[in-house]
């Protein structure tokens, strides 16, 4: 009989613990040949609207060691990960044919930009008798198992919530293969260099020293980050307290940063937190754990539901949107944390200079963006595809659909009280004293309205608003009430 091989092609899945696309591969092939390919598009191209990177140097770097990493685990257990860069539904087309292989196995993804990659790349193979097997990778639950077709997930996340919890048991995760069931290819094929930042037009970079924890991509890391927050320190059992914190790494897990990209699996999570309640018992916060996976299970479920209405200025629940204007200097003020609102500014400068941002800041500078500035939503979900770390297409467009008030969810104006917000969870203002040093000789029962000191004031804690510091945008007065 033929050799039977299989190539593995993949994406947002860049793991090897629960990975349904290289479990399926193992079964049927004689060989498995994985392969990425740095999609050119994504790592050079800019974003559909307003021309930002589409794939900043945080993201980039970020994906470069999950790369590294992925390749390291294949070879530990007797395998090679083929890297190139280019057009996915070319190279391993290229591959396909040159290999003479029988399929290829990925991942579904569900969003226009992927799935034009993937039918693309499924009419190449078509051409030359093979197949592109599908799989699922990003979710806890498999739409197979849900009490509802796709089309019919229940638009509240509540409802949906009570539904799945009701009805659905979550499986378990796939193993991880070993050297005993790889099957490793014999044929001679070029490996390929995993790229640089510099070959994307980055520099190299040193990451901050505010950042919320030293970052990493990849499995290892990912994992290691697992056992940490759970095994090693029982953060777990105080999340939901801490969870809308601001600095440091132990206010969150900070699951999303690998979540994102596949480098954990979210049944790994799940079935290790079930381990841990188990073993050290369970109350709100490890629950909110769960939630908080349900809520990216939702986002994926709309993204597929809704299709391309979640880019649209309009939103799935096609609302008129007249206020909403594209102007290009006060999202550049916005992004540069220069609006003279602290709160938001010192948000927004942690953003850009690590790639990341509590899920308490998202939500006050969204709502600053677009409630308060009546800036077009899609600018800023554009910057944040840009720069984010954690960068997940349904995740980021689903949230800034609910904050612009387009969302499928009928829930009632999401409108933040920035000053409300900022003396709740920065109290003392260490948070905007750190990523705001013209700031920080300012008084903590100050430093949230510096536009209320006087002049003697100003000179005193070395700060001159419209010099050291801008005035605010807006005024700030209506907060008050």
């Amino acid at each position: 009989m033929p050799l039977k091989r299989a190539i593995v092609w993949f994406r947002q899945d860049l793991r090897l613990h629960d990975n349904e696309a290289l479990t399926e591969a193992i079964t049927h092939a004689d060989e498995v040949i994985p392969i990425y390919v740095f999609d050119e598009r994504v790592f050079k191209g800019k974003t559909r609207w307003f021309g930002f990177p589409k794939t900043d140097k945080f993201r980039a770097k970020f994906l470069i060691e999950s790369i590294e990493d992925l390749r390291e685990s294949l070879r530990a257990i007797g395998s090679e990960l083929v890297v190139r860069v280019g057009k996915p539904e070319e190279e391993i087309y290229k591959l396909a044919n040159e290999l003479k292989s029988s399929w290829v196995f990925c991942n579904r993804e569900r969003t226009q930009e992927e799935i034009e990659v993937q039918d693309t790349l499924e009419e190449n193979l078509w051409s030359i008798g093979q197949e592109l097997r599908y799989s699922r990778g990003k979710m806890l639950y498999y739409t197979a198992d849900l009490p509802f077709p796709v089309n019919h997930t229940p638009d509240v996340f509540t409802q949906f919530r009570k539904e799945v919890e009701r009805f659905v048991q979550i499986r378990e995760p796939m193993p991880t293969p070993t050297k005993e069931n790889i099957k490793p290819s014999s044929a001679k094929i070029d490996k390929g260099d995993v790229p640089t930042l510099a070959d994307f037009g980055h520099e190299d970079f040193t990451a901050d020293e505010r950042a919320v924890l030293p970052i990493k991509g990849g499995e290892t890391a990912g994992l290691d980050r697992l056992d940490y927050y759970l095994w090693d320190t029982d953060l777990a059992q105080s999340y939901k307290e801490t969870r809308n914190g601001l600095i440091g790494g132990d206010y969150s897990t900070k699951f999303s940063l690998w979540l994102a990209h596949g480098c954990l699996s979210p049944k790994e999570v799940y079935w290790t937190l079930k381990e841990y309640e188990q073993e050290r018992g369970s109350n709100k916060s490890t629950y909110w754990i769960f939630f908080e996976l349900l809520w990216r299970d939702f986002f994926r479920l709309m993204a597929k539901k809704y299709n391309n209405k979640i880019f649209y200025k309009r939103g799935p629940k096609h609302e008129k949107v007249s206020k909403l204007h594209n102007d290009e200097r006060l999202l550049q003020l916005w992004i540069e944390g220069r609006t003279g609102i602290p709160f938001i500014d010192a948000n927004m400068r942690e953003l850009k200079a690590t790639g990341f941002m509590s899920n308490r800041g998202r939500q006050n500078v969204a709502s600053f963006l677009v409630k308060d500035l009546h800036v077009n939503w899609q600018m800023g979900a554009e910057y944040f595809e840009s720069v984010l770390i954690d960068y997940d297409v349904a995740s980021n467009w689903g949230n800034w659909n609910y904050v612009a008030g387009v969302g499928s969810d009928p829930r009632e104006d999401r409108y933040f009280n920035i000053l409300k917000q900022a003396l709740r969870y920065d109290p003392k203002g260490e948070y905007v004293k750190l990523w705001l040093p013209e700031l920080a000789n300012v008084p903590s029962d100050k430093v949230h309205r510096p536009e209320f000191l006087s002049f003697d004031e100003q000179t005193k804690y070395g700060v001159k608003l419209g010099a050291q510091y801008p005035k605010p945008m807006i005024n700030t007065k209506k907060w008050k009430r």
